[in-house]
């Protein structure tokens, strides 16, 4: 697969963990009400009009549920989908097909509409340079999905966690004694652990920029919650010595005139916290 976190044993991990909480000892309703080898085929019935994520996520969790379920897949990830298209069928026994729907729903659901959100914010500033990152803002035990509708919808992946970049926020920097103390630190500390690492750091205005290109060994330079001035300024003033990410505050209304100042991103927590699931159903074909 194309991005390093999405590796067959994460997602199986991610499904294991997903189906333990929802199952335990059984599908009780499942298993009382229908006949065992009752065979039957529901199809996934989309009710928004979006951008289409977690289909392949779909395919994990039904084989996982039963590796005898066979799927028609009618529409693929980052399919534009409308309302009342069918996504997808799935044919096999009724109650395999019961107890994988609220999982393979609950992924639907939230990562078409972080593909959604993600793919109309990139849509707003597709004649800029500049690219959509998503951020750590993400639910416990569901950053993989969430990143990977990111992923879909046409953003891009920041850092998956803590552990796969350096980067330097403004409590860092504040308990480190300022940015070129943080700086030199960490540069530091990566050369004794053998660690290829970028660095990123947080500025929160022109002095700190300024700072930060002098200490170097930076990659990348966050402007945070900077006016769309001020960020001109900052871009200018970095003149591609690095590359630069825009964050804080980021809405529909300013993100234009964000990218437009010639950042290299825009780094939006919302993708992943402030979406609206699309209304997605998986329901029996009589």
């Amino acid at each position: 697969m194309a991005y390093q976190y999405l590796t067959e044993e994460n997602i199986n991990q991610f499904i294991k963990n997903a189906l333990e909480e929802d199952i335990r000892d059984g599908d009780h309703s499942s298993l009382a009400s229908i006949p065992k080898g009752t065979l039957n085929t529901a199809q996934l019935i989309i009710k928004d009009d979006g951008i289409l994520a977690g289909v392949k996520m779909a395919e994990y969790v039904f084989n996982a549920v039963d590796k005898n379920l066979k799927l028609e897949i009618h529409k693929k990830d980052g399919d534009v989908v409308k309302k009342g298209d069918i996504g997808l069928k799935v044919h096999g026994e009724a109650s395999s097909i019961l107890t994988a729907e609220r999982l393979v729903l609950n992924c639907l659901q939230r990562m078409s509409g972080i593909a959604t959100y993600t793919y109309n914010l990139s849509k707003m500033i597709a004649h800029t340079s500049t690219k959509i990152l998503d951020t750590r803002k993400t639910t416990p035990n569901f950053r993989l999905a969430e990143k990977w509708a990111v992923e879909i919808g046409g953003g891009k992946n920041h850092r998956f966690g803590l552990f796969d970049m350096v980067m330097l926020k403004d409590n860092h920097n504040d308990f480190a004694g300022g940015i070129t103390a943080s700086v030199t630190a960490t540069k530091k500390y990566l050369k004794e652990k053998n660690l290829d690492l970028r660095i990123e750091v947080e500025t929160r205005n022109l002095e700190e920029v300024k700072e930060a290109l002098k200490v170097g060994g930076v990659d990348v330079i966050m402007l945070d919650n900077m006016s769309v001035e001020e960020m001109k300024k900052a871009v200018n003033l970095i003149g591609g010595q690095c590359q630069t990410e825009a964050s804080g505050g980021i809405t529909e209304s300013t993100i234009v005139k964000i990218a437009e100042t010639g950042v290299d991103f825009i780094s939006v927590g919302a993708l992943t916290h402030s979406y609206k699931s699309l209304d997605i159903s998986l329901k029996a074909v009589s």
